[in-house]
Order: C-alpha cells, then sequence, then structure tokens
C-alpha cells in the first residue's frame, strides 16, 4: 500500500509543477506562493479544527508545533527559491532538476537512517548525480538571457532544502507525529512566514512583478495538498523506506517532461530525453536493488 500511495503522490506532484508553471507566467511569485500556502491552509482547516478539539490524530504539544514549524520555514524556503527557478526555467529543466531529489533523500537516509544500498543501488545513485550535471549541461545551451546559471543554482538549492524536508518527515513520523497532525499545520505556519515575506517585499524598496489572478493557483494547492498526505501516509507504514517513496515520488519529473515536450514545445528535446533515459535508469536500478536487496 505504501507505494502505491506513493505513486500517487507523484502523479500529483506532476500534475503541481504544470500548473505551478502556468500559474507563475508573468507573475508575482511571491504572492502565488502566499496565496497557493493560504489555499492548502484552508483545504485543510478541517483538520486544523480537529487538532483544536483535542483529536488523537491531529492534536499536537507545544513541541510538537515548533517541530512543525521548523518544517514550514524549511519547506517555505525551499518553495521559495524553487518558484523563482522555475518561473525561468523551461518546464523540462526545471523536472529534470526536481528529478534529483530523490538521490539526494537516499544520500541522507544512508547517513540518518542507516539504510544501506546495495551495489545496483549504487550504480542508480550515481546516474542520478550524472543526470544532474547533464541538466547544468542543457542549462548552458540554452542561455537565452544573462544569469539563466542563476536560475538553475536556485532550483538545485531547492531540491537540497527539499531533500532534508522529506528526511525531516520521516524523522517527524518516527517519532510519533501522525500525517494528519503534519499536514493541518505545517501549510498554516507556511502562510505566516509568506504573509510576513510579501510584506516585508512590496513595503521595502524591491519593486516585484506585478500580481494577476490566475485560476491555477486553486488548482495547484488542491494537488499539493493531495501530494503531501499521500507522502506522509506512506512514510506511516513500518515497511516504508522513505529513500525508496522519495524516488518514486519523483516520477512526477516524467509528468512535467511530456508536457513540456508536447505542449510547450520546449527546445533540445534530444538532449532532455538522454537526461530522462539517465534518470529512469537510476530510478529503476534503485528500486530493482530494493527488491533484489
Amino acid at each position: 500500500m505504501w507505494i502505491l500511495l506513493a505513486v500517487i503522490s507523484s502523479i500529483s506532484l506532476g500534475f503541481f509543477d504544470i500548473f505551478k508553471k502556468l500559474s507563475l507566467e508573468r507573475n508575482n511569485v511571491y504572492v502565488v506562493l502566499f496565496i497557493n500556502v493560504l489555499l492548502c491552509t484552508i483545504l485543510v482547516s478541517p483538520l486544523i479544527i480537529m487538532s483544536l478539539m483535542g483529536n488523537e490524530h491531529c492534536a499536537l504539544t507545544a513541541h510538537g508545533h515548533l517541530l512543525i514549524f521548523l518544517k514550514s520555514v524549511i519547506v517555505t524556503l525551499s518553495w521559495l527559491l524553487g518558484f523563482i527557478s522555475i518561473k525561468y526555467l523551461p518546464l523540462s529543466i526545471s523536472g529534470s532538476i526536481n528529478a534529483a531529489r530523490p538521490i539526494l533523500v537516499l544520500v541522507g537516509a544512508i547517513a540518518i537512517f542507516g539504510e544501506s544500498p546495495n551495489a545496483i543501488q549504487w550504480i542508480g545513485i550515481i546516474l542520478g548525480f550524472v543526470s544532474l550535471l547533464w541538466v547544468g549541461f542543457i542549462g548552458r545551451r540554452e542561455k537565452t538571457e544573462k544569469g539563466v546559471s542563476i536560475w538553475i543554482v536556485l532550483g538545485i538549492l531547492s531540491i537540497v532544502l527539499w531533500a532534508v524536508s522529506g528526511l525531516y518527515d520521516k524523522w517527524l513520523i518516527s517519532n510519533g507525529y501522525t500525517p494528519l497532525a503534519i499536514e493541518a499545520w505545517y501549510p498554516f505556519y507556511q502562510t505566516l512566514i509568506m504573509a510576513i515575506v510579501v510584506a516585508v517585499i512590496h513595503n521595502g524598496k524591491f519593486n516585484p512583478d506585478t500580481f494577476h489572478w490566475n485560476k491555477n493557483i486553486i488548482v495547484i494547492a488542491i494537488f499539493i495538498v493531495i501530494a503531501d498526505l499521500s507522502y506522509f501516509f506512506s512514510l506511516s507504514y513500518p515497511e516504508s523506506l522513505v529513500s525508496i517513496a522519495s524516488m518514486i515520488r519523483r516520477g512526477s519529473a516524467l509528468v512535467a517532461f511530456f508536457y513540456g515536450a508536447l505542449v510547450l514545445k520546449e527546445k533540445n528535446l534530444r538532449l532532455k530525453i538522454i537526461d530522462q533515459i539517465i534518470l529512469i535508469a537510476g530510478m529503476t536500478l534503485i528500486i530493482i536493488g530494493s527488491i533484489c536487496g
């Protein structure tokens, strides 16, 4: 069942990436992110009410709230960097960068949770890093404006923070925090953080892009809530492995790639297909290594 939940999360994340790209076209990144987390909070508000009423599946202690707040800080920073990156990069490039996240999670799982890859899995890990380097090469080929490499760097920093968050999720659930409790409160704290960020940016000297309402913002909120809940419940199974769940989850890059190739008609598709093949090979080897191991 935990594998199926990871697959559901993966598909939801793929559509999240697509509609996120559409919502950011000629739009204000910070306001879009703020409205997105606000809508997520509204969607999970029944869970917040249950938590305040002391429901055992959603309730948190003061210390628990502090730990969830820390997760919100990590996720918000990752999203800020990721949203800025995806706004300026082709969807197939940003999707490929995002697909390297599980490689970082796997490395962290080895160090923190003692998950030991076998020889087949190690080959998959190496291919994952090769894929990430290949993305940088494609980025140089697609340089259409000065500083495009900056957006790639921001995207990479975003996935590092995302990996930290994924490992932190496993730690939280392993220490008794339920998926419903995490999902109830971390969007709420994200909303508070982004409200401060937007207020500071708009009242400061920085002049951000104008915000335009886009109905896709509602869609990305729905998909990220589904993706997160599926992922949290996947990790709640005792036999689940965060490294494998994360790897399956990042199959979402394939959804983004096909949309970018078939609908957006992005260029350098041959190079990007090579990157997808490397990624798929790495993911396949890691999963095969898990089954055989």
